[in-house]
């Protein structure tokens, strides 16, 4: 059973969207960006209260801008998804978990050390460039949710 109900339109979002954010990273890097993709969808707390689809969570704005970068930026997220990344989408739909990113809800590369809060929420770990962040205890119990 997968983790969240998806079309294949959800599959190619979630692909391009892994490409964009991730690709320099390899395919661990591409399915970790996916991860919090899948988080937030689950997640329905904090910044990520009622988000109902895939396409809502790629397209969220918060504060006047898109939540991720290059939906903004326009960048690779506009190319078509490439077969690879298809794959790694599905897998992070249907049941890929891991840490940094198996609980995150917030990712970024800060171009230097990761600070031990983002938006006051606690760093679980880096994987090569981007650092992860998971919800204070407590706070978001539907990011823990397979």
């Amino acid at each position: 059973m997968a983790r969240v109900k998806y079309t294949d339109n959800d599959v190619d979002l979630v692909a391009r969207m892994m490409r964009a954010e991730a690709e320099g990273e390899g395919k661990l890097g591409m399915l970790m960006v996916g991860n919090v993709i899948v988080n937030r969808l689950k997640a329905d707390c904090l910044d990520f209260e009622d988000l109902r689809s895939i396409n809502d969570v790629i397209f969220q704005i918060q504060g006047g801008n898109y939540s991720f970068e290059a939906v903004q930026k326009g960048n690779v997220f506009y190319n078509r998804a490439r077969n690879v990344e298809k794959r790694l989408a599905r897998q992070t739909l249907d049941y890929w978990r891991q840490h940094p990113s198996k609980y995150a809800l917030w990712y970024f590369n800060p171009y230097g050390e990761c600070p031990p809060t983002w938006y006051g929420q606690p760093f679980t770990g880096q994987y090569k460039q981007h650092c992860y962040y998971e919800p204070v205890a407590d706070t978001c119990e539907g990011a823990y949710r397979y």
